[in-house]
């Protein structure tokens, strides 16, 4: 039966009122403030499991999992991050690069209009996300930047630019400050009117009848649907449009060297500070926070130690403690001004010693895990202008074929990165059409997975070069299990 606690009960004469009603404020005043310390203690100990803190045991030493995070970042920034150089946030004429090279691209695949909405691309050629447009969620109004080709005064192929945008929201674009070097050209729609209609007779399109439209492959269904439906001629990413994105920039390849290198520093500080029995979610987190002390967004982590490292993604609950003798596949990528890192590192802790002693039987594992790199460095020399995405992949896969381990090596090779982990082109055995162009930026991650055994997986980031073979932008190849 619930107990029910009541105020005391009133007395008869008015002096007794008096003091009673005196006892009941004092017993209400101090029912609230225990109320008060109560939901403060209960928000101070459940939010210790979402925020991060520093916790002591009670001799006020510090723990193995804290010195091991201390150690993690001391090493790293010891480092003195020298690769944080090679990298600038873009600044407004990068943009405006970005948006020329489109046009001309536009000219060369006969296409009037490139659209897109808020989201990876749209980031790419004017600096505003999904999220910085709609907070809430991808809503039905439709906000579209549309890039035109035209001819300046020097008769230079150049971006003209309008937006496509609901009436009631034209203030707060113009607030976004895109990158542009005048004010931006809008075409405002209102509620009640049709935005595709609108975006049709606005008379940016001279005397086209059917303006052909390039869209961009994040668009949504009903936004392509609204433009066909009404005048447009719609057709898919492809050519030298998509190709725009694909070759990266000077000031993109600085971007990408530095949160590359740096992402596999961090991993190779941390490696030093590792101990028994401490766990890959641990290990994640510290990884993390070592990450963000040069200023990274960290985005995923995949961090597998022994047979866990079988499943190239994870799938592991993270709570498997270090042993000696146990791999530690490592997948981890973070975020600087926008771009991506994406690096794969297996090695073996700092504290097993070199060469394994014997009775661990780690024979297969370290001929494993050279054969693992010696298929990347063929994907390295296969990297060249005008090779096929195929060709890469087989290259690599040949090597792990010819050694007996073609079935455990279960995807494709690598892929393009930019301001998306994974973009196009994507290096697998089947796609012979796309081509390889200076300038193109590429994963090279061969991998070989024995269930129940151990998995290895190498990953770099490498840029296709006019001459000679792939640049390393991650910082150099691994060495050995011992030199990641």
């Amino acid at each position: 039966m619930k107990e029910h606690i009541l105020p005391p009960p009133a007395p008869a004469n008015a002096q007794e009122q008096q003091k009673s009603r005196c006892r009941m404020a004092s017993w209400y005043s101090i029912r609230t403030l225990c109320a008060i310390l109560i939901i403060n203690v209960f928000i101070w100990f459940h939010g210790s499991a979402f925020v991060p803190r520093t916790h002591h045991n009670s001799s006020g030493k510090q723990t193995d999992l804290e010195k091991f995070e201390k150690c993690s970042i001391d090493t790293f920034v010891g480092t003195g991050m020298e690769f944080l150089k090679t990298a600038e946030r873009p600044p407004l004429e990068e943009y405006v690069l970005r948006r020329n090279n489109l046009a001309k691209a536009l000219v060369a695949d006969s296409v009037d209009a490139f659209v897109v909405e808020p989201g990876y691309t749209f980031s790419y050629y004017a600096n505003v996300t999904q999220p910085q447009w709609e907070v809430w969620e991808p809503e039905e109004r439709p906000f579209l930047m549309v890039i035109r080709p035209t001819k300046n005064d020097d008769g230079e192929i150049v971006a003209n630019t309008t937006f496509l945008v609901p009436s009631f929201e034209e203030v707060r674009a113009r607030l976004l400050k895109m990158p542009f070097e005048e004010e931006i050209e809008a075409v405002p729609w209102e509620e009640h009117w049709n935005p595709y209609v609108t975006l049709y007779t606005s008379g940016i399109w001279g005397d086209k009848l059917s303006p052909v439209l390039m869209v961009d492959e994040e668009i949504r269904d009903f936004i392509q649907r609204g433009l066909d439906n009404h005048g447009f001629t719609v057709v898919g990413l492809s050519g030298e449009v998509e190709a725009v994105r694909q070759i990266k920039t000077e000031r993109e390849l600085g971007i990408l060297s530095a949160v590359n290198t740096g992402t596999v520093e961090a991993i190779r500080a941390m490696r030093t500070c590792l101990y028994p029995g401490v766990t890959e979610n641990e290990v994640a987190a510290v990884l993390d926070n070592t990450m963000r002390a040069a200023g990274f967004e960290p985005f995923f982590d995949i961090v597998e130690f022994g047979k866990s490292a079988a499943l190239p993604h994870g799938g592991h609950d993270g709570e498997r403690k270090l042993a000696p003798g146990d791999f530690i596949l490592i997948d981890v990528g973070s975020h600087l001004y926008g771009y991506s890192s994406d690096v794969c590192r297996t090695f073996y802790p700092s504290f097993f010693p070199n060469p394994p002693p014997p009775e661990y039987n780690l024979t297969e594992h370290l001929a494993v895990w050279t054969l693992v790199l010696d298929a990347q460095a063929a994907s390295v020399k296969a990297m060249v202008p005008n090779a096929t995405a195929a060709s890469v992949d087989i290259a690599a896969r040949s090597i792990i074929s010819a050694a007996g381990y073609g079935q455990y090596f279960t995807h494709r090779l690598g892929h393009s990165i930019g301001i998306k982990a994974h973009e196009s082109p994507y290096l697998n055995k089947g796609n012979f059409e796309a081509k390889l162009r200076p300038g193109m930026v590429f994963t090279s991650e061969p991998g070989v997975y024995v269930l129940g055994k151990f998995g290895v997986r190498h990953e770099d980031i490498l840029v296709v070069r006019e001459d000679g073979e792939a640049e390393n932008l991650s910082g150099g190849f691994a060495v050995s299990p011992w030199e990641p």
